[in-house]
């Protein structure tokens, strides 16, 4: 049985259409990024898959049946966001919720689900710091604290909403170490909404791009091309591969900084999204 069947998906917003005619099915264990510039669908897809948004036309399924709210089936780890330095969380009560966080009232507190929470956070490496007040920790620390959330129901998919935006490459780098162990070991898929395909290249399997109401799907071998991007966004785009990093050049004038400031990274496919990212409107 697939993790994620999309039949025939189509999803638009008024006269903006995100994309139509989608048909994607995702093997457990598969990981699966989604690229595009702002604005294209990435984290709607996402929303479809929780639950919380109807495609417009089309079926969806997450494991079999229809996504639905609060779906034991899904872990997500959403985009990075600051905690309030004051916030009277730690680390392990982030973790907890992951648990029973979507029942009525302060969660429960039992051995079972103490040792549950020891787990997943031992899996994310987070043991030092998982006592500490979750505002004090850094942005990479965060994160793992966030997986370990996600993870602790042992979902069949996990979905990922730019889990990298604003950390460093190496906290980069072992954020996606974490999420391809974990989809190793348990065959859980994994669908990564990313601006950057580059820290995570190494454990795609396939590649989701969305721009303009158009899609394309297969490996990034066959996806991020010259000729495959220039067909989807409708303008000359050239991809080169330098040392093994995907570089995606969409014009002159497209050498945008990333959202966290990070100018050296613009050599990714971000650069043809941010640059001509008024054609998926």
């Amino acid at each position: 049985m697939p993790a994620v069947r999309l039949r025939d998906a189509s999803m638009a917003y008024g006269t903006r259409v995100l994309f139509e005619h989608l048909d994607l099915e995702l093997a457990p264990g598969e990981f699966l990024a989604v690229l595009g510039p702002n604005g294209s669908g990435k984290t709607t897809l996402l929303r479809i898959l929780l639950g919380l948004t109807r495609l417009a036309a089309g079926t969806a399924e997450v494991n079999g049946r229809a996504p639905r709210r609060g779906s034991p089936d899904l872990g997500y780890v959403p985009q990075q966001r600051a905690f309030d330095p004051d916030l009277p969380i730690r680390g392990r009560d982030l973790v907890r919720f992951g648990l029973d966080g979507h029942r009525r009232g302060l969660p429960f507190d039992n051995r079972q689900s103490r040792a549950r929470v020891d787990d997943a956070i031992r899996s994310v490496g987070a043991e030092r710091y998982a006592g500490a007040p979750i505002g004090l920790l850094s942005g990479g620390e965060q994160q793992r604290l966030r997986i370990a959330q996600a993870l602790i129901g042992d979902p069949k998919v996990l979905l990922c909403d730019e889990p990298l935006l604003s950390l460093d490459l190496s906290h980069q780098q072992a954020v996606s170490e974490l999420i391809d162990a974990r989809r190793r070991a348990s065959g859980t898929a994994v669908v990564f909404v990313t601006h950057e395909i580059n820290p995570i290249l190494p454990y795609v399997d396939r590649v989701l791009y969305l721009v303009g109401g158009r899609w394309a799907v297969g490996t990034p071998a066959e996806v991020l091309t010259s000729d495959g991007l220039s067909e989807l966004y409708g303008i000359d785009i050239d991809v080169i591969e330098v040392r093994g990093r995907i570089i995606v050049v969409g014009s002159d004038e497209s050498t945008p900084t990333e959202p966290g400031g990070h100018h050296h990274h613009h050599h990714d496919h971000h650069g043809a999204g941010h640059g001509h990212g008024t054609r998926s409107h």
